[in-house]
């Protein structure tokens, strides 16, 4: 039977030895080549680079045999790279795209396949159809060429990606104050694609960098996932209390994304960090420019956009809607709920080793704690905010559950009175204290998403049960 490859927020991923198979991975490549040449790109160049998977660089192999096999020239990365780096990598060799062997955050049972623009940002949504319409059904229609020719005749050359974009964030960052202002900071790996990065850009002075799970290990030890959240993230949290850390940094497996611990230990979560950021960029930097938020992401953005007198945009959850808007209103920050950061001067692509960096010199500017960062960030939108989220697995037919969730329309949640419904992506309440709560269906896995926030803390636990309820669980 043809395996379906469906395309989710992020590209494809699915089961190795399951769906993700070499046959299924060289058919999935068939068709982004098919697109690239029907897009005008015929003998022009790509990117492919792998993470720290099982197996990862063969199948980046399989990969770019398919491309030099479509007459496509090929940039095959030397070693397991970071997204952001990869995509960098798409605009300093002049690529049309690329393609990421990557599943991310899934679980270890898990690959994947992402595929860039020529700006090294996410393929848009009507991009992603059009390379699903063009994956053939049978084996016999994928074009390869070995990678032994390949490589003789030039199609496929192998490179360090790392040189250009680390020149490359030179330009947007000063590191020498980093690493001169005496910090303790713990980095949390996951056992993937940033192992050694921050270590790398910041040893030689004063600052002390203290890397955990930086080895190859494609089970990941002591967490469910390469996830940035709790309890992915406990144990790089007890060792930054260990250590006395002044802050702790976490990169998911491909180190597009980015979780922040505070001086005591304590997780900051998604939705403040975004918050954090944003602030870092407009009250420090002094940057104006538009804001591109998810629909799942936080409040305190748009409360910031009016306080700085900048333009806000919400599109729908992932960076195939990102950063077509980010581009479109040349945006200073664009950014969702999920740990994943972009920012002007840099592709219009999640990059969790940059983002890392600006927190840093967000410490370093202000010499204050995050502790301290985040009260000056509630004194300016007006209070505390509180998130959480559940993700629970789920059978059977999804437009049983979308039927169920607008059976519901519920007039209440944990509460508080719902003001508006909103249907871009999902089901995302409007509530009366200005908070939300969402429903959504992952693109990637077989789960429903229920995520809140809301200035009640007291509330946040009956918001996401009713939300539960809501939806049938």
């Amino acid at each position: 039977m043809v395996t379906k490859i469906k395309f989710g927020t992020d590209g494809w991923r699915a089961a190795v030895a399951e769906d993700y198979t070499f046959e299924n991975v060289r058919r999935c490549t068939q068709g982004f080549a098919s697109y690239l040449i029907e897009e005008g790109n015929a003998g022009k160049s790509v990117v492919v680079g792998h993470d720290k998977r099982y197996r990862g660089e063969d199948f980046a192999v399989a990969v770019a045999e398919v491309l030099a096999g479509n007459g496509l020239k090929v940039y095959l990365t030397d070693d397991a790279s970071p997204t952001p780096v990869i995509s960098y990598a798409v605009v300093a060799q002049k690529a049309v795209g690329a393609v990421n062997v990557t599943a991310s955050h899934n679980p270890p049972t898990d690959n994947g396949f992402k595929v860039r623009d020529s700006m090294g940002g996410a393929i848009d949504p009507d991009g992603l159809v059009k390379i699903e319409a063009l994956i053939p059904d049978d084996i016999a229609d994928v074009k390869i060429k070995k990678i032994e020719e390949a490589q003789e005749d030039g199609t496929i050359a192998y490179f360090d990606s790392t040189i250009d974009y680390i020149a490359h964030i030179k330009k947007l960052i000063d590191l020498q104050p980093i690493k001169d202002a005496g910090l303790t900071v713990v980095v949390d790996a996951m056992w993937g694609n940033g192992a050694g990065w921050f270590s790398g850009l910041l040893n030689g002075g004063k600052t002390k960098i203290i890397e955990i799970h930086n080895e190859r290990n494609p089970i990941f030890p002591e967490m469910a996932r390469p996830e940035p959240i709790p309890p992915n993230v406990d144990v790089g949290l007890q060792a930054a209390k260990d250590h006395n850390a002044d802050i702790f940094l976490v990169n998911d497996g491909d180190a597009d994304r980015v979780g922040f611990g505070d001086e005591n230990g304590e997780f900051i979560d998604q939705l403040r960090a975004y918050g954090l950021l944003a602030y870092y960029m407009l009250e420090v930097r002094g940057d104006r420019g538009a804001i591109v938020k998810t629909l799942s992401t936080t409040t305190m953005l748009n409360k910031l956009a009016k306080v700085y007198d900048v333009p806000i945009h919400e599109t729908g959850v992932g960076f195939k809607y990102i950063a077509p808007k980010f581009l479109e209103t040349n945006a200073l920050i664009g950014g969702e709920e999920s740990g994943g950061y972009a920012f002007r001067g840099n592709v219009p692509e999640r990059d969790g080793i940059l983002a890392g960096l600006y927190m840093l010199d967000f410490l370093v500017r202000t010499g204050k704690k995050p502790t301290e960062l985040l009260a000056d960030l509630f004194e300016k939108v007006g209070g505390e905010h509180f998130y959480n989220r559940i993700d629970t697995p789920f059978e059977g037919d999804k437009q049983e559950k979308i039927d169920t969730i607008l059976a519901a329309n519920p007039e209440t949640l944990g509460g508080l009175k719902v003001t508006k419904l909103v249907t871009v992506d999902g089901f995302h309440f409007h509530l009366e204290d200005g908070g939300w709560m969402l429903i959504r269906f992952s693109g990637t896995e077989p789960i429903i998403r229920v995520y809140c926030e809301t200035m009640h803390e007291d509330k946040v636990d009956a918001i996401l049960q009713d939300g539960l309820k809501t939806a049938g669980i």
